[in-house]
């Protein structure tokens, strides 16, 4: 499949039909991997970001266990169901995928979307067991919109850990695991994603001014205020749409 012309859009699309609504959820999907890739947050076999079907809501399309990030197309996705049993596709599925996002979905009806990987930056921030603080506009967008899960109990191989990772996001859009990494969710993939690479980002952003010296905090008001302007899911869309145009004219064998 070649990637044809973007069309600028300020909201996400709508379909006619689940199939055109799937493979759209696919392609997003795809690029997202591809993007990961790109900005080095594949970490071996680790990660793993899923979308829910839009026909069948209790099942949700994964990357393939094994597989790397930069290669993944439309095609390679595989669908489970929230016991772990693969319903398409044949290769294997990441157990910690299964455990993790399956809780997360089934708590979350509200989530299409969500994304975890073990990006530089966002694991060294997550050692710290500590909030985002609203240093800079861009931390803004999860102001008082994430969460800390600091009960690290080893790698995610038990539902028991799911439920609590998906007890501590609660009824907001992303949570540090510590000692672990990011997990975000959004409304769409667009937005999971982009979530996921801008905390990833502050993440950095507040290493470096913590080495740095003692960095000054945005005021309650403004933050709330900037929270409001580039925290919301429409905002969070968007944002992501740049790096998909992107992704696609450089990678458009994703699509396939």
């Amino acid at each position: 499949m070649q990637a044809g012309p973007f069309t600028l859009s300020f909201a996400p699309p709508t379909f006619e039909s689940p199939a055109d609504e799937r493979l759209h959820r696919k392609q997003r999907l795809a690029a997202t991997f591809r993007l990961f890739a790109k900005f080095g947050y594949d970490e071996g076999v680790a990660g793993h970001v899923t979308v829910r079907d839009p026909e069948h809501p209790e099942t949700f399309w994964v990357n393939p266990f094994g597989l790397d990030f930069g290669r993944i197309r439309v095609r390679d996705l595989i669908r489970v169901d929230h016991e772990g049993e693969t319903v398409e596709g044949e290769l294997p599925v990441n157990r910690a995928a299964f455990v993790i996002h399956s809780r997360v979905h089934r708590a979350r009806p509200d989530v299409v979307a969500a994304a975890h990987s073990h990006a530089m930056h966002g694991k060294a921030f997550s050692t710290l067991r500590r909030l985002l603080a609203p240093l800079t506009q861009d931390a803004c967008a999860f102001y008082g919109d994430h969460a800390l899960y600091d009960d690290f109990g080893g790698v995610a191989v038990d539902l028991d850990e799911g439920q609590r990772i998906a007890t501590a996001l609660g009824p907001k859009k992303a949570v540090i695991l510590a000692n672990h990494g990011l997990l975000t969710v959004g409304e769409t993939v667009d937005a999971a994603a982009w979530w996921f690479i801008t905390m990833d980002r502050s993440c950095r952003a507040e290493l470096l001014a913590r080495a740095a010296g003692e960095p000054k905090e945005i005021g309650p008001d403004a933050a709330q205020q900037s929270f409001g302007i580039t925290g919301n899911p429409l905002a969070g869309w968007f944002q992501f749409q740049p790096l998909y145009q992107r992704v696609v004219h450089e990678q458009p064998d994703l699509l396939d």
